[in-house]
């Protein structure tokens, strides 16, 4: 990535980027692109004070957090200048669950168990219905969750979907979490080993990574409960078609547009 192509990083959230990818924003497949400095996505918001006010200049108006009522008591989002915090709580892995497990293999059945819950639980439904909802009252906004890369992976890929990304597109998006999250997945490893022994680290392993498999776990329950994306949205989301388009527009810079 060049000097030009480089978007807003943020030192203590190392999942911190922008929706639309780098300037001038991804493609879209009929020949348009995203319009950056929209909508934005991260892990959570664990600032330094030279990072808080960099948030702060970018003028968020709303800060949605995905995270579960623990996990939100356990690290608070800090007060932003003119932000709105909004909690909308995605269900997202279950540690208790994950915790007793003794071999990766089953650990990688929970996470697609996770990625499937996105289209068959209700309260997830509710989650991802409100937040894109949300998120059509326009620009600056953020959402987020823990590591930034399950609940906020599908909710970014929905949205690159909506506007017309392709799947190859959505797909390599949703795995640079793994490369921006180096520091605080080696983080996390050490808690991990450190409270629950350094054998779990290899079990937990693949909760601590996105993975292609756990997003087409997704797509295909998608597939089989909606028939396809534009029937979850509308039918599972309960998002009508004025939603969708009014994020359409957010997202888009139609082909031919300055």
């Amino acid at each position: 990535m060049s000097e030009a192509e480089e978007y807003l990083r943020l030192a203590s959230v190392d999942n911190f980027r922008d929706v639309a990818g780098p300037e001038p924003g991804y493609a879209t497949a009929d020949g348009g692109r995203l319009r950056t400095g929209v909508f934005y996505r991260s892990n959570d918001l664990q600032l330094t004070e030279e990072d808080h006010g960099l948030l702060a200049r970018v003028g968020l108006h709303t800060v949605i957090d995905l995270r579960t009522a623990p996990e939100v008591a356990l690290h608070p989002d800090p007060a932003l200048p003119g932000a709105e915090l909004v909690h909308l709580d995605a269900s997202g892995i279950p540690m208790e669950e994950l915790a007793a497990l003794d071999h990766r293999d089953d650990a990688q059945a929970v996470m697609a168990q996770v990625y499937r819950s996105f289209v068959t639980h209700p309260k997830s439904l509710s989650a991802f219905g409100a937040v894109l909802t949300r998120l059509a009252d326009g620009g600056p906004q953020l959402f987020h969750c823990s590591a930034g890369k399950d609940r906020t992976g599908w909710v970014a890929a929905l949205l690159l979907h909506l506007a017309g990304v392709d799947d190859a597109t959505i797909e390599a998006d949703y795995l640079l979490t793994n490369a921006r999250t180096a520091r605080s997945r080696a983080r996390t490893e050490a808690q991990i080993a450190e409270h629950l022994g350094r054998e779990k680290v290899a079990v937990f392993a693949p909760a601590l990574v996105a993975d292609v498999a756990y997003l087409h776990a997704a797509l295909d329950e998608v597939e089989a409960s909606y028939g396809d994306r534009r029937g979850y949205l509308r039918d599972g989301l309960g998002l009508g078609e004025d939603v969708l388009e009014r994020l359409r527009t957010l997202l888009r810079v139609e082909p031919g547009q300055p």
